[in-house]
């Protein structure tokens, strides 16, 4: 049985249980997505959590009555007469050119569908009700806020139970539920939604993978560039950007010239290039910036650290020969898997996004950078799928897609080949004839945006981030103030070691200081009691042991900057 059928068929069952419980309510659109299926209601009154409760009973029973699957096609007066009480259905009606109106009808419900459905409603087995959200009709901010109904379908109740599983794991998982019981980040709004504003601990995270970024891109050749983050907007309509994005993009006047807060860095990466002559010799040329851009996300899609209106991109631009390219592409897919088994990630996905319908560029120049990242791929033996038609405005691009522990995939590096903006910018190079040439241009983020990988990194692990991430590394907790003294030299030993070591010595119980620990999900806790003074050692407990029992501090240091130095 096919998956995207029966959702699809689920989500009509739900439609026709609503309307029965409440006929006033007004029915919209109802599809199957990725992971099940939702529809769209206008309701006076809001649904409510135990709602969903008496839904399911009521589609139990639209599902043991066997309804059949009618398919019908009907003339456009017709539908507008059959649909004149809902008006969601009717403004689809009359956009619709085809003269023969496709409905359904299940029992005594009927809606506007194109198909396929299942043949009867016997035929769902395993189906669950999940949420409720809203959700602007057709998505703009300018219609109706609807109320939306997700679910699940599956074939079968051990598939679905499975599934019920995973959900509750990644709510324990969730990067939101876990930035704010560790303290890493907070989105407040009176500072404006979709800002992150990261807290002491979140800092560190970021410094820590920040720092790994800059190391790694010097060692690679790339030199590191700034860039403002307000550019006049004349540079924005030369790179494409205000025609193709502006939607998007924050503008505003400054003494009677129009600015534009940057949503992307490769505009000054290319005023950088062109600031001097360049030579064929000085290819490639990669230029790194840790950017700061900002994006007008629509409020109802904003989530979290993955989908924000301010965040950072490990951007870089890399201006090669065309004989370079693919070199150079595939030198940036290695730097990704690097990254990733780094990071922890061990599976991946990639896609190979074509040329979209608005676009620019020549075809020439598009069919040679497609054919460059494909022959890339296939030389590094890489599995893929073509997304077609949704590549960037300027050129194809790979995306790839890190596996996270629960099996779900998270769009972080991106690689993106560029003929157009270097014909567009001017961009020039002395070729070994003497004769003027154009480079030709990549686009590539590692991590993506930084908030995006941070919120996937704290899902993959649960929150217990591996030693070198976290921002508190060791927690020492000294049982009484008499163990003050000792506690310290221990907490100095350690922070000359490079380690961030936070000492507890507040008037609490030591069980209060290991379970606060242990909720703070922090590597490694020493406990230091009038015994480990007395013997000039200390109590570990880990993470993931427990008690380990007493250590010298000389071979505690000696773990605990192997597993730094490991990336562990």
């Amino acid at each position: 049985m096919d998956l995207e059928t029966l959702r699809h068929s689920t989500a009509h069952v739900m439609a026709q249980a609503v309307k029965g419980l409440w006929p006033d309510v007004k029915i919209a659109i109802g599809p199957a997505i990725s992971d099940g299926f939702y529809y769209d209601f206008d309701k006076n009154t809001p649904f409510l959590p135990a709602d969903l409760a008496v839904i399911e009973q009521e589609m139990n029973k639209i599902i043991s009555k066997n309804y059949m699957f009618k398919r019908e096609s009907i003339g456009k007066d017709e539908a507008l007469k059959l649909f004149e009480k809902e008006p969601y259905k009717l403004e689809l009606i009359k956009e619709l050119a085809d003269e023969n109106i496709t409905i359904y009808k299940n029992g005594d419900f009927i809606d506007l569908c194109k198909g396929p459905h299942l043949s009867s409603t016997g035929e769902i087995k395993a189906f669950k009700l999940l949420s409720l959200a809203g959700a602007y009709w057709r998505g703009s901010e300018k219609n109706p806020m609807l109320q939306r109904i997700y679910g699940t379908a599956f074939t079968s109740q051990k598939e679905l139970d499975e599934y019920t599983k995973l959900l509750e794991e990644a709510k324990k998982r969730d990067h939101r539920k876990l930035g704010r019981e560790l303290e890493l980040y907070i989105i407040d709004e009176t500072a404006g939604a979709g800002l992150i504003i990261y807290q002491p601990k979140g800092a560190l995270l970021r410094i820590a993978i920040e720092d790994w970024e800059k190391a790694e891109h010097l060692s690679r050749g790339y030199d590191i560039i700034i860039s403002p983050h307000i550019m006049k907007s004349d540079i924005w309509v030369r790179s494409g950007h205000y025609e193709f994005y502006k939607e998007h993009m924050y503008i505003f006047n400054v003494e009677d010239e129009e600015y534009a807060v940057k949503p992307m860095n490769c505009p000054a990466h290319m005023l950088v290039y062109k600031s001097k002559t360049r030579s064929y010799k000085d290819l490639p040329i990669r230029f790194f910036e840790l950017g700061d851009v900002y994006r007008h996300e629509k409020s109802g899609v904003l989530h979290g650290l993955l989908r924000v209106r301010g965040f950072t991109q490990d951007d870089a631009h890399i201006f090669c020969l065309p004989e370079q390219l693919q070199q150079e592409i595939e030198s940036v897919i290695d730097f990704v898997i690097h990254a990733m088994n780094v990071f922890g990630f061990a599976d991946y996905a990639v896609e190979l996004s074509t040329r979209p319908e608005k676009s620019i560029g020549d075809d020439k120049d598009w069919e040679h950078a497609t054919s460059a990242l494909e022959e890339s791929l296939k030389s590094k033996k890489i599995k893929y799928d073509i997304n077609e038609g949704d590549g960037a405005f300027y050129g194809p691009k790979i995306d790839i897609k890190l596996k996270d522990g629960l099996g779900r995939f998270w769009q972080c590096a991106t690689i993106q080949c560029d003929f157009a903006l270097p014909e567009r910018f001017e961009l020039e190079y002395a070729a070994q004839d003497g004769s003027k040439k154009r480079p030709v241009m990549i686009h590539r983020v590692i991590l993506g945006s930084m908030e995006r990988f941070i919120g996937a990194l704290l899902e993959h692990y649960a929150g217990a981030l591996p030693l070198w991430l976290s921002p508190e590394q060791v927690r020492i907790a000294p049982i009484t103030d008499k163990q003050r003294e000792y506690a310290d030299i221990v907490s100095s030993a350690l922070k000359k070691a490079g380690l961030r070591v936070k000492l507890d010595a507040r008037n609490e119980t030591i069980g209060y200081k290991i379970r606060e620990a242990r909720v703070q999900k922090i590597p490694y806790t020493i406990i230091i009691g009038q015994q480990e003074e007395a013997a000039g050692k200390i109590a570990v407990r880990s993470r993931e042991k427990g008690d380990e029992g007493g250590a010298l501090l000389k071979d505690f240091i000696e773990r605990l900057s192997r597993q730094l130095r490991d990336k562990k």
